[in-house]
């Protein structure tokens, strides 16, 4: 993906706005809004503290058996890659407006908005979708290895998430910054290179292994599935499901190593960014007047600077909450430890903001989707009947519309760090055995996150432009 960034950066094409950006833009009451959800992360913070730290851990922990289905990886897998496969084509011969091509309209809406959020809910989808997997095993077959553990190379423990890392921040970096994502060509071209990239480490270093550290759509899958409510356990050839609670799977989590924290971080830091960036602020203190923007090819410079200034930020501001909580009980947990495993209370604000960054976007564009992916090569085909659909661009329009998405994104945004700081607690009762320690720890990070609600309120309600 980073290759195949930089390939396509400065490329001569017409530069299309980014699909969501077709969007509506709603703009959220501030206010009481802000005021309510920074008291209702605070007294959340209240409520644990006084808890039994036992009850509420044994509570956290329950299942609810739903029983099994048949472990049907491989073929998902493969028709998958058709899909995929179908949609690169799509993306060279199909459409080029992004709007009616399934390329751009699958990549950013139904994969990277739809996707992830229904991985936040429910679990990782993903280990079940992926376009590697299935054509990975045929090949290892037809080698003549089918154990994973054969492969020619080994990742160093050293290396750690440093390789999704670096792939997700070209990820952000040419779906935020790059003049046209959403050309179909430029990005089967990125979206093409990336797969053949990751299916040659994979051959050299092992399905599983580069797709836990290398691959970064599967290590974040696998991150935020974590907190999806069903649970699924392989037995044999078929998957035992149980019901959960909101991250239930954290229970015996390990730290992440620094790299795995930082590639958590720049997931958050992103979407934040991506907000921030149209925001009158941001572009007034670039001395841009909002009412008359020069383009994204205008902007790569002071935008890709300050997607690494906002997780530096991000990513400064974390540590010295946890460094700030491990020195007010005085703790001899290392550092590392504490930092690896209370980073994975982000993950629920991060799909937060996930979710309320891009609703409208999912609401308005997931319509065109529909529409493309019955015609994907235009030729006036309707696969799936929706083909001639009407698009309700209206759904997100009107005073019913925008109070019903103001509050569910305020809500969402609130839910979110109410969570975060459960998971909080309940990762540094692991960390602390005293429960008045381990509340007290987490002083500065609630600081934080409710700093952080205010942030992303303010977000949601501040003047944007584009």
């Amino acid at each position: 993906m980073l290759a195949a960034c930089s390939a396509t950066a400065w490329q001569t094409s017409p530069a299309f706005a980014h699909a969501s950006e077709r969007g509506h833009v709603l703009l959220l009451p501030t206010g009481h809004y802000i005021a309510g959800a920074a008291l209702a992360v605070a007294a959340s913070f209240l409520v644990l503290a006084i808890l039994p730290p036992e009850r509420l851990v044994s509570f956290w922990r329950t299942r609810f058996p739903l029983g099994s289905i048949p472990n049907l990886r491989l073929p998902v897998s493969l028709l998958s890659f058709a899909a995929f496969a179908a949609l690169i084509l799509a993306g060279f011969i199909g459409s080029r407006d992004p709007l009616s091509n399934p390329l751009p309209l699958t990549i950013w809406t139904l994969l990277w908005v739809g996707l992830t959020l229904a991985q936040g809910l429910v679990g990782n989808l993903w280990a079940r979708l992926n376009p590697w997997y299935g054509p990975y095993r045929l090949v290892r077959r037809a080698l003549g290895s089918k154990a994973d553990g054969d492969s020619p190379l080994r990742l160093p423990a050293w290396v750690g998430y440093w390789p999704a890392f670096i792939l997700f921040l070209a990820f952000a970096w040419f779906e935020l910054i790059d003049p046209a994502p959403d050309d179909p060509a430029r990005l089967a071209i990125a979206a093409g290179t990336y797969w053949l990239f990751s299916f040659v480490a994979m051959l050299a270093f092992g399905f599983e292994r580069w797709s836990r550290q290398g691959e970064f759509l599967s290590a974040f899958s696998a991150m935020i599935g974590r907190f999806g409510i069903v649970d699924g356990k392989r037995d044999g050839a078929r998957l035992r499901l149980a019901v959960c609670w909101p991250g239930a799977k954290l229970n015996d989590v390990e730290p992440l190593p620094p790299s795995g924290a930082l590639f958590l971080l720049s997931t958050l830091a992103s979407v934040s960014f991506d907000g921030f960036a149209k925001t009158f602020v941001w572009l007034g203190l670039n001395g841009i007047n909002p009412l008359e923007l020069p383009g994204r090819s205008a902007l790569i410079a002071i935008n890709s600077v300050g997607l690494v200034a906002v997780f530096v930020a991000l990513a400064a501001f974390g540590l010295f909450a946890v460094v700030a909580g491990q020195r007010l009980v005085r703790s001899t947990v290392p550092l590392s430890n504490a930092a690896g495993l209370l980073v994975w209370s982000i993950v629920p604000i991060a799909l937060a903001y996930h979710f309320s960054h891009y609703l409208t976007a999912l609401l308005v564009n997931g319509q065109y989707a529909l529409v493309a992916l019955s015609d994907p090569f235009a030729l006036g085909w309707n696969l799936f009947g929706t083909a001639h659909m009407p698009v309700e661009a209206g759904i997100a329009m009107g005073s019913e519309s925008a109070w019903l998405i103001w509050n569910l994104q305020a809500a969402a945004i609130v839910a979110g760090h109410v969570l975060a700081v459960l998971v909080a607690h309940l990762l540094a009762w692991r960390l602390h055995p005293s429960p008045a320690s381990a509340s007290l720890s987490q002083l500065p990070l609630t600081v934080l996150m409710i700093g952080y609600t205010v942030f992303g309120l303010w977000l949601l309600s501040t003047a944007t432009a584009g």
